[in-house]
């Protein structure tokens, strides 16, 4: 049978288990026949509404923290468009045909994402398996009926899933507490702003969403010794959290160090390298430095496994600065020097420097979130260095954040 020939809507009808679909705003697009019959609800009730509209917490129960635990797993797939599966819940729901009372339910969900053409999640998959007459066999027993073997089983499964939601719980506060400090700590570490004098520059750091996600990504701008220059650098160390951070500052602080004295961004990479050897959680990092020397009108660049850099020249013309690239900073045999490449350029032309996380997307080619980057920087390049920054970050980054951690350096040249 071919694809074409075969009805997904009736597929999706037949379901044997109960699935509903929502959009990213939380409000039912569609629901199985299986849904609708566990839940007691017509389908008018449900679509085009919001889902906690339909199904709010139990007024009668205190304690109620069912809509606060699913509206936490429906965002953790959207902002991550990752499948997460929820530990059994209790998640009473009130008896359609005698307004005011509400039955005692307990559920298993699962929620999955449904991706677009352009990457993002547009619609939410909501599976979900009624396990109450479990829980209610399980209440049998304890109040002294005879209970089988498999029940008693099923309970104590139902008892461990609920210490290890307990668990996860306990995990995801303790993340969250420690991507507070790593971002604190990056923010010490991160300069709030250009330090290179009269020069026209803006930078953007975005850090990722989510608890598990905060990383190693940074920038510098530095004054260079001898001649109307200045040094630019991003980087991007492999990791998450507090050991991402710490690596970022030591790194970002050598390589400031190394620019001031080498005789050109290769060198000051070199530098790097070495002492990227004896860093722990400095291995893969990356890293692209350019000196830009404004009386000579040059950018001399040198790239250390990092994205490109993207000049835009004043006529609108884009050359991407891949002409000096090489293997991250600890992968490269010290007696070997690395590349670098020089560019000239006019007044008016604007380079940016930038980390993956502007770029990347889930099932998308690199190449093509760097193309897109170039576009938005040529079509926006009359703008000042922070207008253009910020029209930049609106253009290529999803409207919930990048799940990654993000980097930009915009100078007006």
């Amino acid at each position: 049978m071919n694809d074409s020939a075969i009805d997904y809507a009736a597929v999706f009808q037949a379901l044997p288990g109960m699935v509903a679909l929502l959009t990213p705003e939380l409000v039912y697009a569609d629901a199985n026949e299986e849904f609708l019959r566990v839940s007691g609800r017509r389908r008018e009730q449900m679509i085009g509404r919001h889902l906690f509209d339909v199904f709010p917490d139990n007024p009668n129960d205190p304690g109620a923290s069912g809509v606060r635990n699913l509206e936490a797993s429906l965002q953790r797939v959207l902002v991550t468009g990752e499948r997460d599966a929820m530990a059994l819940q209790r998640y009473d729901v009130e008896d359609p045909d005698r307004p005011g009372e509400w039955d005692e339910r307990y559920w298993s969900p699962v929620n999955a994402p449904v991706f677009g053409a352009d990457g993002s999640v547009v619609l939410l998959v909501h599976r979900v398996e009624e396990v109450t007459e479990l829980i209610r066999a399980r209440g049998a027993r304890g109040a002294g009926r005879p209970a089988s073997r498999g029940r008693v089983l099923e309970a104590e499964l139902y008892t461990r899933a609920r210490e290890l939601q307990e668990l996860n719980e306990r995990l995801r506060l303790a993340h969250a507490r420690e991507r507070e400090v790593a971002l604190a700590l990056q923010e010490a570490m991160l300069p709030a702003r250009p330090a290179v004098g009269h020069r026209r520059a803006a930078v953007r750091y975005r850090p990722a969403v989510g608890a598990l996600n905060v990383c190693g990504d940074w920038y510098d701008l530095v004054d260079l010794v001898g001649g109307n220059r200045i040094g630019v650098s991003v980087g991007d160390v492999v990791g998450h959290g507090l050991e991402a951070a710490g690596v970022m500052g030591q790194l970002r602080s050598a390589l400031t160090a190394a620019s001031r004295v080498a005789e050109g961004p290769a060198e000051a990479l070199n530098v790097l390298g070495r002492y990227a050897h004896v860093v722990d959680g400095a291995e893969a990092a990356t890293a692209v430095t350019t000196f830009i020397d404004f009386d000579r009108h040059t950018i001399t660049y040198s790239s250390a496994g990092h994205l490109p850099p993207v000049l835009v020249h004043a006529d609108g013309r884009v050359e991407l600065l891949d002409g000096a690239t090489d293997p991250p900073l600890d992968a490269r045999p010290d007696p070997v020097p690395r590349p670098q490449a020089c560019v000239s350029y006019a007044d008016g032309a604007t380079l940016a420097l930038y980390t993956d996380g502007l770029v990347e997307r889930r099932h998308e080619d690199i190449d093509t979130g760097v193309n897109r980057l170039a576009d938005a920087l040529a079509r926006h390049r009359d703008a000042d260095p922070e207008s253009l920054a910020d029209a930049v970050l609106m253009e290529l980054l999803p409207p919930g954040g990048a799940t990654d951690d993000t980097a930009l350096v915009v100078v007006r040249l």
